[in-house]
């Protein structure tokens, strides 16, 4: 009941992950990524230990495919249960679905990114994303796994209404270049689109005001000076 899609744009080196489902709070459960290094899906019944576990291997110079080798040979005894994505630091990507994933389920890949999506009325879902997000190469990585998710419900998306949906993105520093997320919403993925829209002429507002916070921002005046104490009494 999970569709989702990971990626690194080959011009700004940002990772990043958009996902959506039909029941609470998926962004902290499913979507990882870390700058630098990579990006990481894990859903269907969801292990949200295996996100960071996966961009620790990552960490260490293992490509895609080797990580999802390393996450499903590792002994988990549940790990049939699960599904998984990986985009590494080169753009490889690589996909596992366990054989006790009994619904639809599926997969696509990209030069740069990976789809991936269960519990879906079609297996088409994952390929009209990348299709999608093939597209629109020339529009920031952001935009373009939001529209992936757009696309992806315009393709018969999950049997259930979907209720919340994130969107991650890694830019040069530590912290997001952009963490949206909608918890509950009947409109998951109508409302993450009005969030990104609203937030993307702010993102690199945000960025210099971290970086650089005593430097002028355009379009943003300061607010007027206090009154002084004296001039108050008068």
């Amino acid at each position: 009941m999970t569709y989702s899609i990971a990626a690194r744009c080959p011009h700004t080196g940002q990772f990043g992950v958009a996902v959506t489902t039909s029941s609470i709070a998926v962004g902290p459960r499913c979507a990882f990524a870390r700058t630098g290094v990579g990006a990481v899906l894990t859903q269907h019944q969801t292990d949200p230990r295996l996100g960071p576990i996966g961009l620790d291997l990552l960490e260490q110079g293992l490509g895609a495919a080797e990580v999802i080798t390393r996450l499903t040979t590792s002994g988990d005894p549940h790990i049939e249960r699960r599904q998984l994505a990986v985009v590494d630091s080169a753009g490889a990507t690589a996909a596992f679905h366990g054989a006790k994933i009994w619904s639809v389920h599926g997969e696509a890949h990209c030069d740069g990114a990976v789809a991936i999506g269960n519990i879906i009325r079609t297996p088409d879902v994952p390929a009209a994303m990348i299709a999608c997000f093939e597209a629109r190469a020339d529009e920031p990585l952001a935009e373009r796994l939001v529209a992936a998710l757009e696309a992806g419900k315009a393709a018969g998306g999950e049997w259930k209404q979907e209720k919340s949906a994130a969107l991650l993105v890694m830019g040069e520093e530590s912290f997001p270049l952009v963490d949206l997320r909608v918890d509950l919403d009947r409109h998951a993925i109508d409302q993450l689109r009005f969030l990104w829209d609203t937030y993307r002429p702010m993102v690199d507002m945000y960025v210099a005001r971290a970086l650089a916070p005593d430097t002028p921002l355009a379009g943003f005046a300061p607010p007027p000076a206090s009154p002084s104490a004296s001039s108050e009494s008068r």
